[in-house]
């Protein structure tokens, strides 16, 4: 099933949430570096989970934020024309409701 995207590309919806996309400016050599990061950082998360090891829980969930932040996906917007963030808010309570309502309506 592919992901539905907004329209302007700056959303994805899962389960009907808006989750903010990658930055489409970085380049591709630095996506790269960043989703590998983003995914040991992860497996770092599930590491600790099973050790119990708080520390290395709270080390491996900044490393979790910083490349979610390197990525776009959080922290300032990465679009320029001001438009406010809806990153994690439920489709149907933000500006994309009536894009959102006509596609379950198709």
């Amino acid at each position: 099933m592919p992901v539905l995207e907004t329209p302007d590309g700056r959303y994805i919806v899962v389960k009907g949430r808006l989750w903010r996309r990658t930055n489409p400016n970085l380049s591709e050599e630095k996506r790269e570096h960043l989703v590998k990061a983003l995914m040991d950082a992860r497996r770092a998360v599930k590491e600790a989970k099973r050790s119990g090891d708080e520390a290395a829980m709270k080390r491996a969930r900044a490393a979790v934020d910083a490349a979610k932040h390197g990525l776009g996906e959080r922290g300032p917007v990465w679009w320029t024309d001001g438009t406010p963030d809806q990153n994690r808010r439920m489709v149907t309570n933000t500006t994309y409701a009536e894009w959102y309502a006509g596609l379950e309506a198709a």
